[in-house]
């Protein structure tokens, strides 16, 4: 027998955007009548639940991209959201240092793209740098503040979300796998035979995204390939100590920050180091063989081969950098770039895994840096929600929103 049901918005997708869209959706009383659809039996349990919990500050991001156009209202908002809540949080800031003595100049590329973004961001010297963390060595003696980066528990965020939104009526319903959608009938057909109707769609699949809008016939140039982060831990009885979160300048060519430590907001935080961006052999392969896409880890192969061919710049140096970061020598190496000091004594190995899905356009055979939506009939398609899209969530929402044929 097939059920069906009928919702006025359903939301492909539980994580923190999905779950963002149907708060603002309320918040801005457009409708209460939504479903969000997940695959798994509990929310979070990939990209939103599994990244480093930094919120970003705006200083990475081009001025004009949407990047930029919603980071630093996204970070203020959520930030207010949770301290509303008295959810954890750790207003540690952010310290950016050069690697190499070239380097230098990027750190004022930073500040102003920070300043034009409407971030808070000044300029140390090495006296400063030294006196907020000993141990970090600047190649330059400068480096760059970020005093409203922060760090925050996001499966906790994902928790009070899911909680507040099934409290203002919107049904979630998880461990749920679409496996058809006729579009003239506006029905989404389940796995278990359960018919679906809609009057529109967010697809906010993350890891899935290219896959559901492909039964949308949306976004047909476009696949994922996943990238897996690794962490590593700072062993609580190592002398070094870092108070805030420290990078490296990024090579802005590219969509990946480099190897950075990060702590947590436990009153003694953990301080984690990393992730890598290495290719993942599956979109959710994130240990072992468990997870193992062979086709996914041979069309990423192949992708990735001709855009190196293709690129003599950023993407050529990330192979040449970060390629090799998940083999504890490379990983050190990157650490030592930052914090010399450290030692394999000083490390250990964590639990803590994640998996990026970087959007690939294979028109112009390239990574896709920016966020990308892509509207069609009674549908948007959230293809590129990579970082900071948690922490520009709630203004990620309204933009969607904003420019979806649902306002048109």
């Amino acid at each position: 027998m097939i059920n069906s049901e009928t919702k006025d918005i359903i939301i492909i997708g539980g994580g923190m955007v999905g779950l963002s869209l149907a708060y603002q959706l309320i918040e801005r009383r457009i409708t209460k009548s939504i479903t969000i659809l997940d695959k798994e039996k509990a929310l979070g349990l990939h990209t939103s639940g599994r990244n480093s919990g930094v919120l970003h500050a705006g200083i990475y991001y081009k001025p004009g991209s949407l990047k930029a156009k919603v980071s630093v209202e996204g970070a203020r908002r959520l930030c207010e959201w949770i301290e509303e809540r008295n959810l954890a949080i750790n207003k540690c800031g952010k310290v950016v240092i050069p690697t190499k003595a070239n380097l230098d100049c990027q750190l004022d590329l930073l500040k102003e793209r920070g300043e034009l973004n409407g971030a808070k961001v000044e300029l140390w010297d090495e006296n400063q740098l030294k006196a907020f963390i000993p141990q970090a060595v600047s190649k330059s003696g400068r480096a760059l503040w970020s005093p409203n980066t922060a760090v925050v528990k996001p499966l906790e965020i994902i928790k009070c979300l899911e909680r507040e939104l099934t409290s203002k009526g919107v049904t979630i319903k998880k461990g749920i796998k679409i496996i058809n959608v006729n579009t003239k009938e506006k029905l989404i057909t389940t796995f278990n035979k359960e018919n679906l109707s809609y009057s529109y769609v967010f697809n906010c699949a993350g890891l899935g995204a290219d896959r559901i809008s492909k039964l949308f016939d949306v976004g047909n140039d476009y696949t994922i390939i996943p990238f897996k982060g690794i962490y590593w831990k700072l062993k609580h009885e190592s002398s070094i100590k870092i108070p805030s979160n420290l990078y490296p300048v990024p090579d802005l060519s590219v969509p990946f920050l480099g190897v950075h430590f990060t702590p947590d907001t436990e009153r003694v935080p953990s301080i984690y180091i990393g992730p890598t961006a290495t290719p993942a052999w599956g979109r959710e392969n994130y240990d072992g063989i468990k997870g193992l896409e062979p086709s996914v880890a041979i069309s990423s192969i192949d992708l990735l081969s001709r855009q190196y061919i293709n690129n003599k710049g950023g993407f050529r140096g990330y192979v040449h950098q970060q390629a090799l970061q998940s083999f504890q020598p490379f990983f050190l190496k990157a650490a030592q770039e930052l914090i010399p000091s450290i030692r394999f004594k000083d490390i250990e190995p964590c639990s803590k895994r994640g998996i990026r899905s970087q959007l690939f356009n294979k028109r112009s055979m390239k990574l896709e840096d920016d966020f990308l939506c892509i509207n069609s009939d009674n549908s948007s398609h959230i293809l590129n929600a990579v970082s900071p899209a948690f922490t520009a969530s709630f203004a990620l929402a309204d933009l969607i929103i904003d420019s979806s044929i649902l306002l048109n």
